[in-house]
């Protein structure tokens, strides 16, 4: 059988301010920059969603797109569309940077999928910033064994 990668994209607008009380206001603000505006900013977010799948014989595709489409609206896009990420509950313990946020579209996505079927998240967060996440080794590792075991 042969496999492939389908790799789809979504949109969504939302606000954050790159803060921690973990650090002083003086190094947040030499940190975070701008970033660190007390009022926030906002961002036309892009992401990637990539799955890897057997190609069906009688569709012909690796994915129903439509319930792909589904699941990330459902779960990513209605989650973050407009919202202020600061306020998201995920982030009350750590900073909304592109990095922490890729993991947790990553995390919410990941158990929505068959095993090993998620691929790839990436995030534009602006015309400079991209951020990708794969998933962990372990999980990697327990993925082929599910799919090989």
């Amino acid at each position: 059988m042969s496999q492939a990668t389908v790799t789809r994209r979504y949109r969504f607008c939302a606000a954050h301010r790159l803060h921690t009380d973990q650090l002083s206001v003086e190094d947040n603000r030499t940190i975070f920059g701008k970033c660190n505006n007390p009022n926030g900013h906002g961002h036309n977010y892009v992401v990637f969603v990539s799955v890897r799948g057997e190609i069906d014989p009688r569709s012909h595709q690796v994915v129903d797109v439509l319930k792909l489409d589904a699941v990330v609206e459902r779960t990513v896009v209605r989650r973050f569309d407009h919202q202020d990420l600061n306020q998201d509950p995920e982030f009350a313990s750590q900073t909304t940077t592109g990095e922490n946020l890729v993991l947790l579209i990553w995390n919410l996505l990941v158990n929505e999928m068959p095993a090993g079927r998620l691929v790839k998240v990436g995030v534009i967060e602006t015309r400079d910033n991209y951020f990708e996440y794969s998933g962990s080794a372990a999980q990697t590792r327990a993925e082929d064994g599910v799919r090989h075991g």
